[in-house]
């Protein structure tokens, strides 16, 4: 891997040459910028990243005022193409990329002049390029763009507004109320009716992640009491139904890794809770475990990397609150073992718990023996009929 502070000339030029361009024109001096997970406050000179490794990546920028004050995150995906020179300019009106097209005769007249460009162009950071590229690994270009939101950004807080305004401009169509009260039928606790006292927000239409909903039902139309019972214990069908839906069985995992990197990079607590449902349902199937065994392959050689990443806040937070993901993959491994999945990936499930309880200090004994929490849910033939 090239390590941009002690490069020869000749492969710094060759990069250059090679790798993909991001010009960045008219940005405010100490503005956040940054690229992939590597982060900078621009300086005067400052016109955007060379030497870009072709492949998928993810550019950011914060506005910072006068006071220091660092505005929300905005950050894009973009594929860049070997030797692609992208061009972006700055609005200082709206303090984020002008939607404007930069024309033509501007873009190809900056690519020409790259070598002049160049002491104004910062080196991209190949120190990260492996671990970037470890995260991304099943996320590909088009997943990206069914995933990113309509607008094409991806933002760190969204842009909510009152369902009822959306709806007089006709973002919502005409029908029922959905407010709360209505969906539920009646107000029938205090709860709901302090709930009810709250505005009803939605994000703005085009700024929200597009990401893949589980399905409302988690068992087959049609099952009987017994078969509800058992897919309660175990949520393989909603991971079938969730599979089915994409194109390919391990978009499931550039799925997870696309909400992860815009948590992790984008700051996106959007992102941060679907990963978390994700994470949940792999590691509440049983049979399924046996049935994608890909996927799961896959799973724990990416979880694996992921919660090496974490900040130390947010695991200090799982650990002390809620222990959400440790408390799933107590599920998991418990799962694996009383799984018929064949012995190779049993050994990697071990190898990995064994590194989480080294990393963590998690504790993962005792894993037969069930926690209150985990207790199954029954479903009585009464309920199923009221139904």
């Amino acid at each position: 891997m090239p390590d941009t502070t002690n490069m020869d000339q000749e492969t710094a030029k060759s990069l250059f040459i090679e790798g993909g361009t991001f010009i960045f024109l008219n940005v405010p001096e100490g503005t956040e910028f940054g690229i992939d997970m590597k982060s900078w406050n621009t300086g005067e000179r400052f016109r955007g990243v060379k030497m870009i490794p072709p492949g998928l990546h993810y550019i950011f920028y914060s506005n910072v005022d006068k006071l220091g004050d660092t505005a929300p995150r905005i950050g894009f995906f973009h594929y860049f193409h070997k030797g692609e020179v992208l061009v972006k300019k700055w609005d200082k009106e709206t303090e984020d990329i002008s939607l404007d097209q930069v024309s033509e005769h501007e873009v190809a007249g900056l690519t020409n002049s790259l070598f002049a460009l160049d002491k104004f162009l910062g080196p991209y950071p190949y120190d990260i390029l492996e671990k970037w590229e470890s995260l991304t690994s099943h996320l590909t270009v088009e997943l990206t763009k069914v995933l990113i939101p309509e607008s094409g950004k991806v933002r760190s807080a969204l842009e909510l507004i009152s369902k009822e305004i959306d709806k007089s401009i006709g973002n919502v169509g005409d029908g029922p109320s959905t407010s709360k009260h209505c969906k539920r039928g009646r107000i029938n606790s205090q709860e709901d009716k302090e709930d009810d006292l709250l505005p009803d927000l939605i994000p703005v239409s085009g700024t929200e992640l597009r990401v893949t909903k589980l399905p409302e039902r988690g068992y087959p139309e049609g099952a009987t009491a017994a078969e509800i019972t058992q897919h309660h214990l175990d949520s393989s069908y909603v991971l079938e139904v969730m599979v089915k839906s994409y194109k390919n069985q391990n978009d499931f995992i550039g799925e997870l890794q696309f909400c992860y990197v815009c948590f992790l990079v984008g700051h996106s607590l959007e992102a941060f809770e679907h990963w978390k449902k994700l994470i949940g349902l792999l590691c509440s199937c049983e049979t399924g475990i046996k049935k994608f065994r890909g996927v799961y392959d896959a799973f724990i050689t990416v979880l694996e990397v992921q919660i090496q990443e974490i900040p130390e806040e947010f695991l200090a937070d799982i650990v002390s609150n809620n222990n959400y993901v440790y408390a799933k993959l107590r599920n998991f491994f418990r799962a694996v073992i009383e799984s018929d999945v064949d012995g190779r990936l049993k050994s990697k499930a071990e190898r990995f718990k064994k590194k989480l309880s080294e990393l963590y200090t998690w504790d993962f004994s005792h894993l037969m023996s069930e926690d209150e929490d985990d207790a199954p849910v029954v479903v009585e033939l009464d309920e199923v009929n009221m139904v």
